[in-house]
């Protein structure tokens, strides 16, 4: 949706970092490896200890457990179909109300992240970049809204959001997220997804005054060039983490909607 964020379930997923090389991902087959100073946390999808789940209802987004007021939202893992790996994840959004929303979040570093959680704040400060890369399957697309991706990061009281939506049956395009102003922005280039599987990889980076740089987006092969820049925002100085966010956006008929997430990962250096 055009309109909403979250900040209050923040301050439950936050803070840490720390992790060995080839440690799993609790409690199953999601793996981090490091090579050549690149860290790459793989099959995120299928760490069923690291995910947690919010509705999200109109006009103000707030955060609120399911169900809530009727809404409600699921999981199911280990999925063979539809899936590339064998091992999807279901995503499922049931809404009460038009524009209801389904907001996943996977606690990758620091608070709740169950395999690193940077209790001494020594990773997050040598963190600048991040690809998120995920197959999507989307199952009906004239129902489907708004799908979104992002990254967040916070640290030393900075909220660093890299919210990337694709406005399917809105305008048509990437909107990208102005964390000072706490609104969408165009990125200018279109988006549009299929039904069946579609492959997204955003690239990101932290600049060295927190700022956010939208470097590139591409969806099912294509790439668009972004290099957009924004401020950070302000958070909390206790919370401290990453994590990689999908949400499902609901539409005005409110339909009942299921998508699949599988060969997710996450690089960082």
């Amino acid at each position: 949706m055009k309109t909403r964020r979250y900040f209050a379930f923040l301050l439950l997923i936050l803070s840490g970092c720390g992790g060995a090389v080839n440690t799993p991902l609790t409690p199953k087959a999601a793996t981090q490896t490091t090579v050549q100073a690149r860290t790459v946390i793989s099959n995120i999808q299928t760490a069923t200890g690291n995910w947690r789940s919010w509705v999200q209802l109109p006009p103000n987004s707030a955060d609120c457990l399911t169900p809530c007021s009727g809404t409600s939202i699921e999981e199911i893992f280990k999925v063979a179909d539809p899936s590339l790996s064998g091992d999807a994840t279901m995503f499922e959004l049931n809404p009460a109300s038009p524009y209801a929303d389904a907001l996943f979040s996977a606690q990758l570093i620091g608070q709740n992240s169950p395999q690193t959680p940077d209790s001494g704040h020594t990773l997050l400060p040598t963190i600048h970049n991040f690809i998120y890369d995920s197959y999507f399957y989307v199952t009906k697309d004239s129902i489907t809204q708004v799908l979104e991706f992002d990254i967040s990061m916070y640290m030393n009281g900075a909220g660093m959001i890299w919210g990337t939506q694709c406005n399917h049956l809105g305008d048509g395009d990437w909107d990208i997220w102005d964390n000072v102003n706490n609104l969408w922005v165009s990125a200018g280039v279109p988006c549009q997804f299929v039904n069946g599987w579609n492959h997204v990889t955003l690239n990101l980076q932290r600049e060295s005054d927190n700022s956010l740089l939208y470097e590139s987006i591409a969806l099912n092969g294509s790439t668009y060039a972004l290099n957009k820049t924004y401020p950070p925002g302000v958070a909390d100085p206790s919370w401290w983490g990453v994590t990689a966010n999908y949400q499902m956006d609901g539409n005005a008929a409110f339909a009942a909607n299921t998508t699949y997430v599988d060969n997710f990962s996450v690089t960082y250096w």
